[in-house]
């Protein structure tokens, strides 16, 4: 009976092998499930990118739609799909080649030149409206059901219902809207081309068609700037705007993309710039590039949409310190042809290194915002150099204000740039000023620097000229070191005020220091920098998000104008 009872070996042999196989099933199974799951997933992004390729509409992924989207083919609802960030079509990832064959996008130029400027229909594309639209013909709010419904025009953004949706509607001409004036029309480049084939440059004649107040708008973004806002952005104009008008200029340079403005009448044309100083500062060199081509009349006047962090340029010309989307594109586009033309100073920095032997070029920089030496330019040095190690780190500006808070912190124990009245002479206008126990030296083209602090006028009752941006002069201030930078940013204290001049000279005479140009920081030797006015940059000034300074100054302002 026991012989009985044991298990034979073949059995156990079986057994063994059952759970070796289920155990290999478990494991590779998995795998081999995650394999093909990303084969496909692949397969899938190629064939997207392949369709994106071809296609004439500006196709954008997207994982998730920010509110209820619909198939503009399928009409069911979608979360995870593409958009055109041209016409705004959005459309599920398995009817991309149905929507390119249906839909047509945006036509840059038109096909022939047989339309009028005044005649060209209106665009409707189904579905998906902006939330709070109203019809045209009805006055009531389109897209309120939970379905694919209702149209809108992509060149005027009108909206209008189904059932509203008639014979006259659908073929009236279409005006281009709240911003015709910002837009150039299809009709008016292919008038242009034709023009240009007949070797005519008579573009005023066709701009008259347009309108007095026809001002162009051309939009320059950086693509990279404000944690890669400046992205999304370039998708929201080229839905309100024709797309040639829209340029990142990370791919396309500033000096290519304002070639547009030789296709447009003299004097009209408007810039947007998307970025930070650094980016302002990018385009006015372009611009100061076309002057020399003798392209003076198509200079443009340039306005600013302040991204990234310490936009003390664009505070001046009052669009604020930092735009991160509170206020809609529709509202900046209405800022821009509100805003009133003004002049920037544009000033040369030029550094001479000092050496009897020295055989190299004097560095040239262009100064629109400041020029320093000192603590400031040393916090500016050391957060540069750890943003070109690891740029990913550094994409918040919370996190951006934090680090240079840190390095000015440990100036002010260490104050590396102490004694500075003992290694520079400073001259003003060609006479040298004898200066106190300084760290730091600042000279400021604009009202605001630090990040939004106004440096010369600062604070209590002394009464001093203020700092003005088109007059030819330089306001000259020098600091006790970083502790005091900080002070005066919380206006607890004043800077050291030296002078205003239409020259400024410096003379390092020995050792190493930090200096910055605009945000833009060096170590330098023994040298000599020279500062001299260069030229005007044509501005646009928005009055309608100002201060009480500012508007305090600005009334100032215009008082002395009237003294004057």
């Amino acid at each position: 009976m026991e012989e009985e009872k044991r298990p034979q070996p073949s059995e156990g042999l079986f057994a063994d092998g059952q759970l070796v196989l289920w155990t290999l099933c478990s494991v590779l199974l998995p795998v081999f499930i995650t394999f093909w799951c990303s084969l496909q997933r692949s397969r899938r992004q190629l064939h997207r990118r392949d369709i994106f390729r071809k296609s004439k509409h500006g196709w954008r992924d997207t994982d998730l739609f920010s509110h209820p989207t619909y198939c503009c083919v399928c009409t069911q609802h979608i979360l995870q799909g593409a958009f055109c960030d041209c016409c705004g079509l959005r459309v599920d990832e398995g009817c991309l080649k149905k929507a390119d064959k249906r839909f047509q996008c945006k036509e840059i130029m038109l096909k022939n030149d047989g339309r009028a400027l005044d005649a060209m229909p209106h665009h409707w594309i189904p579905g998906n409206v902006p939330l709070c639209s109203y019809c045209v013909v009805c006055k009531q709010q389109c897209g309120s059901q939970p379905k694919l419904c209702d149209y809108r025009c992509i060149w005027c953004q009108k909206t209008v219902h189904d059932e509203c949706m008639k014979n006259s509607v659908k073929n009236e001409k279409c005006d281009f809207g709240e911003f015709k004036n910002l837009i150039i029309p299809p009709s008016y480049l292919t008038s242009i081309n034709q023009m240009r084939k007949d070797k005519k440059t008579d573009y005023a004649v066709l701009a008259s068609k347009l309108g007095k107040q026809w001002t162009p708008l051309i939009i320059l973004a950086n693509s990279r700037s404000g944690t890669n806002m400046g992205e999304g952005l370039l998708g929201e104009f080229r839905i309100l705007l024709n797309p040639v008008q829209v340029f990142d200029v990370t791919k396309t340079p500033p000096i290519k993309a304002l070639q547009l403005c030789t296709l447009l009448p003299h004097y009209s044309a408007r810039v947007l710039v998307c970025g930070g100083d650094g980016t302002v500062g990018w385009v006015l060199d372009a611009v100061d590039e076309m002057k020399i081509k003798g392209q003076e009349k198509y200079i443009p006047q340039v306005a600013v949409l302040p991204l990234g962090t310490g936009n003390d340029l664009s505070n001046t010309l009052g669009w604020g310190t930092g735009y991160a989307g509170e206020i809609p594109v529709t509202q900046v586009l209405r800022n821009v042809m509100e805003a009133d033309g003004i002049k920037l100073d544009r000033w040369k920095v030029q550094v001479t290194n000092k050496g009897y032997y020295n055989l190299r070029k004097p560095k040239e920089f262009t100064m629109n915002n400041y020029f320093s030496v000192g603590p400031d330019a040393l916090m500016a040095l050391n957060f540069h150099a750890h943003r070109e190690k690891a740029p990913s780190l550094f994409s918040s500006r919370i996190l951006n204000k934090a680090v240079y808070l840190f390095y000015g912190t440990k100036d002010c124990l260490v104050q590396e740039c102490k004694d500075l009245n003992k290694k520079v002479e400073l001259e003003l206008d060609g006479e040298r000023v004898e200066l106190p126990n300084l760290e730091g030296i600042i000279v400021l083209n604009i009202g605001y620097w630090g990040g939004g602090c106004r440096l010369w006028e600062g604070m209590g009752d002394e009464t001093y000229p203020l700092a003005r941006h088109d007059d030819g002069l330089l306001e000259v201030v020098g600091v006790y070191g970083s502790f005091h930078c900080a002070q005066i940013q919380v206006k607890l204290a004043n800077p050291f005020r030296i002078g205003q001049a239409h020259t400024v000279r410096l003379i390092l005479k020995c050792s190493m220091m930090p200096m910055q140009v605009d945000g833009e920081p060096w170590a330098q030797g023994p040298c000599i920098v020279t500062i001299t006015h260069k030229t005007h940059a044509l501005m646009l000034y928005f009055s309608g998000e100002q201060t009480d300074d500012d508007i305090s100054s600005t009334s100032d302002q215009e008082d002395i104008k009237e003294t004057d």
